[in-house]
C-alpha cells in the first residue's frame, strides 16, 4: 500500500472515530451513558496501555486491572442499601383496604378506586408531582467506569505474554486454553445471574409473601446487586497471583539459558521502574508510526472491518438473547440465564479448546486457521437460519393479540382494550396487572376483566364474577382469574426445544473456529505490534460494535412493542408486552444481516493471506536455494 495512501487511510480513520465518540456521547441520556460507561473507561486507556503495557511489566498491569474491577463492582452494588424498587399495581390497594372494594368499579359509584388511579395515572397538571431524580447512578457510572479500566489490559497484554515465551505451534493451543478458562466466568456469571433474578431485588427488607407479582413477570426486578459484590470478591483473589509472575518469561527451548534468567531477574522490581523512565518519551513517539504500520496492512484492515460486522452481530444476539427467549418462548429471566450458562458456554468451551487442539495436533497455517475459521463460522450461521421458522404463537391477550371474543388481531390501539363487558367499570388502560382465565387468554388487570369480587391474599389471590371471561356456558366454564400471565401451551415447549438444540449446535461449530480466527491478527502484522494490534482491534470493536449495537437493536425491538408502562406523571416506561412474531423477525433478521456482510471482508482477508504467505515462501524457497549454492561453491 503506497505511503500517501496510508497516510490519508490512518488520517481518515482517527477523524471518523474521534468525530463518532464525540458526536455519540453529546446525545443527553443518562441511561445510555450508565450502560455503556464500561466501554467508556475502556476507550480512554485501551490503545495507551495496549502500547506501553508491551514495553512494561505486563502481569502486574493486569493485577493492578483486577483491583481496579473489584473496586467498580462493589460501589455498582451499593445503591441498592440506599433504595428501595416499587411496581406499579393496583391489586396491592385493594388488598391493603379493610373494606373489600369490587375491581370492577361502576362509574356511578363516586370517589372509586379506580376512578382515582385513572386521575393520578393520567394526571399530566399541575398536581402532578414528578419523582424526585437520585444521584445513585453516579455510583453505578463510577463502577462501570473502574471496571472498563481496570479490564483493559487482560487481553492485549494477556495475550500476547503468552504468545512471546511460546513456541509458534504450542502458541494456539495455549491460547485456546486460556480462552476455555475465561468461559468459566461467564458460565458463573449466567448461573449467578440467574440464581439472582430467581430473588426479589430487595429481599431482606421486604416480605416475599405479601408481593403480588413472580419472575415471570414483567415488572419483577431480580437482587442485580447481589452478583456484583460476589464479583468483587473474587476479583481481589484472582488479582493477587499476578503479582508474583515474572515480567518476562524464557522462549520455550530456552529455559536453560542462564544468562537470561539472570537479566530478567533485575528487571523485576517494579511495574514502571526508575530504569525505564526516560524510555517512555521513545516509546511515545512510537505510538502513531506503529498505529500508521497497523492500519496500512491490508490484510489486518479488512480483518478488522469484518469483526466490527461480527461484534456487532454478536453484541445484539447477547444482550437481547434472555429476552428473546422470554417474550418469543415465555422463559423467565432466570432460567433463560440459567440455560444459557449450562448448555450453550460449556459446548463454546470444548469447541474453543478442541479448535485449539486441531491447530496444534495438525500444525495448521495461518491460511489454513483462517479457511477453517471461515467454513465453521459460516455453516454455524447457515444453521441459525432455521430460527426463523422455530417460533411461538403471540401470547392471547384481550385487546392487544386477540379480541375479546377470542379473535387474533394484533392492535396499538387503547380504545380496544375496552369492550362492552368492561365498559362500566371504569377502569383504566394504564394499568398492568395480568391475569389468567381458564380459557387461555391473559387480561390486563381484573378490571379490565370485569371482576367483581376476589379472595385469597398475595400471590395466591383469584377473581371471580369475571363479565369478559369466555366460557362455553356458565355452568361448563370458570368465570374466575388467577394473577399472573398464561403460560404457553405445549407446542411452544417442542418449538423452544428444536430452538435451543439448533443453538447448542451452531455454538458448538461456531466455536471451533475462534482459536485459528484470533491467530490471524496475531500472525499477519509483525511480531513487535502484537500487543497494539490487539488493544486497537479490542478498542474498534467496543467503539464501532459493542456501543451502538446494543442501541439500535433495542430501538428497533421497542419498535414492536404493543403496551408500554405509563408513568405517573404521563411519562413512558418500560415495555410490558411485545409483538412476538415481529420481534423474531426484527431480531434475526439484524443479526444475520450483519454476519452475512462480514463474510465478504473475511474472504478478502484469505485471499490477502494466501498472497502475502506464498510470497513469503517462493523468498524462503529462494533463500534456501542461494544458501545451499554458496555451500557447493
Amino acid at each position: 500500500m503506497d505511503s500517501t495512501t496510508c497516510e490519508e487511510n490512518l488520517t481518515s480513520f482517527l477523524m471518523f472515530y474521534f468525530g463518532y465518540i464525540i458526536l455519540y456521547y453529546n446525545i443527553p441520556r443518562i441511561d445510555s451513558l450508565i450502560s455503556e460507561c464500561f466501554s467508556v473507561g475502556n476507550l480512554l486507556f485501551l490503545a495507551v496501555v495496549s502500547h506501553f503495557g508491551a514495553r512494561l511489566h505486563r502481569p502486574r498491569l493486569i493485577g493492578m486491572g483486577c483491583f481496579l474491577m473489584a473496586i467498580g463492582s462493589a460501589l455498582t452494588g451499593l445503591p441498592h442499601f440506599f433504595m428501595r424498587y416499587e411496581y406499579d399495581t393496583v391489586i396491592q390497594g385493594l388488598l391493603n383496604k379493610t373494606v373489600s372494594i369490587s375491581p370492577c368499579q361502576y362509574s356511578t359509584v363516586p370517589n372509586n378506586y379506580s376512578n382515582a388511579h385513572i386521575q393520578s395515572s393520567n394526571n399530566t397538571g399541575t398536581d402532578c408531582v414528578k419523582d424526585t431524580g437520585s444521584s445513585m447512578w453516579i455510583y453505578v457510572f463510577l463502577g462501570n467506569a473502574l471496571r472498563g479500566i481496570g479490564e483493559t489490559p487482560i487481553t492485549p497484554l494477556g495475550i500476547s505474554y503468552i504468545d512471546d515465551f511460546a513456541k509458534a505451534e504450542n502458541s494456539a493451543f495455549y491460547i485456546s486454553c486460556l480462552q476455555t478458562i475465561t468461559l468459566l466466568g461467564p458460565m458463573f456469571g449466567f448461573l449467578l445471574g440467574s440464581m439472582c433474578a430467581n430473588l426479589y431485588v430487595d429481599i431482606g427488607f421486604v416480605s416475599v409473601d405479601s408481593l403480588t407479582i413472580t419472575p415471570q413477570d414483567a415488572r419483577w426486578v431480580g437482587a442485580w446487586w447481589l452478583g456484583f459484590f460476589v464479583s468483587s470478591a473474587i476479583l481481589v483473589l484472582a488479582g493477587v497471583p499476578f503479582w508474583f509472575l515474572p515480567r518476562s518469561l524464557p522462549r520455550q527451548g530456552e529455559e536453560g539459558n542462564e544468562n537470561f534468567n539472570v537479566d530478567q531477574g533485575n528487571k523485576e522490581q517494579s511495574v514502571l521502574p526508575n530504569t525505564h523512565s526516560v524510555k517512555l518519551a521513545n516509546i511515545a513517539k512510537g505510538f502513531l508510526p506503529s498505529l500508521k504500520r497497523l492500519l496500512c496492512t491490508p490484510a489486518y484492515f479488512l480483518l478488522l472491518c469484518g469483526i466490527v460486522l461480527k461484534f456487532s452481530s454478536f453484541i445484539g444476539l447477547l444482550t437481547f438473547k434472555a429476552k428473546y427467549m422470554e417474550q418469543q418462548f415465555g422463559q423467565s429471566a432466570s432460567r433463560a440465564n440459567f440455560l444459557i450458562g449450562v448448555l450453550i458456554l460449556p459446548v463454546v468451551a470444548v469447541g474453543i479448546f478442541l479448535g485449539g487442539l486441531l491447530m496444534k495436533r495438525y500444525k495448521l497455517s495461518v491460511v489454513a486457521g483462517a479457511q477453517l475459521s471461515f467454513i465453521t463460522s459460516f455453516t454455524a450461521f447457515l444453521l441459525l437460519l432455521f430460527h426463523f421458522s422455530t417460533k411461538c404463537d403471540n401470547l392471547p391477550v384481550a385487546g392487544l393479540t386477540v379480541s375479546y371474543n377470542g379473535t387474533p388481531e394484533i392492535s396499538h390501539d387503547e380504545h380496544s382494550l375496552m369492550s362492552q363487558c368492561n365498559q362500566d367499570c371504569s377502569c383504566s388502560t394504564s394499568e398492568w396487572d395480568p391475569v389468567c382465565s381458564d380459557s387461555g387468554i391473559t387480561y390486563m388487570s381484573p378490571c379490565l376483566a370485569g371482576c367483581t369480587t376476589f379472595t385469597g391474599k398475595g400471590k395466591n389471590t383469584v377473581f371471580h364474577n369475571c363479565s369478559c371471561v369466555l366460557t362455553p356456558s356458565p355452568v361448563e366454564g370458570s368465570r374466575s382469574v388467577s394473577l399472573g400471565q398464561c403460560p404457553r401451551g405445549p407446542r411452544c415447549t417442542w418449538s423452544f426445544t428444536s430452538y435451543m438444540a439448533v443453538t447448542v449446535l451452531s455454538s458448538f461449530i461456531n466455536s471451533l473456529g475462534t482459536t485459528p480466527g484470533y491467530m490471524i491478527t496475531i500472525r499477519c502484522i509483525t511480531p513487535e505490534l502484537k500487543s497494539l494490534a490487539l488493544g486497537i482491534q479490542t478498542l474498534v470493536m467496543r467503539t464501532l460494535g459493542g456501543i451502538p449495537a446494543p442501541v439500535y437493536f433495542g430501538a428497533l425491538i421497542d419498535s414492536t412493542c404493543l403496551k408500554w408502562r405509563v408513568k405517573s406523571c404521563g411519562g413512558r416506561g418500560a415495555c410490558r408486552m411485545y409483538d412476538s412474531n415481529m420481534y423474531r423477525v426484527i431480531f434475526l433478521s439484524l443479526t444475520t444481516c450483519l454476519s452475512g456482510c462480514s463474510y465478504f471482508f473475511i474472504i478478502a482477508v484469505i485471499v490477502l493471506l494466501r498472497k502475502q504467505f506464498r510470497k513469503e515462501e517462493v523468498k524462503a524457497l529462494q533463500q534456501t536455494a542461494s544458501k545451499q549454492n554458496e555451500t557447493k561453491l
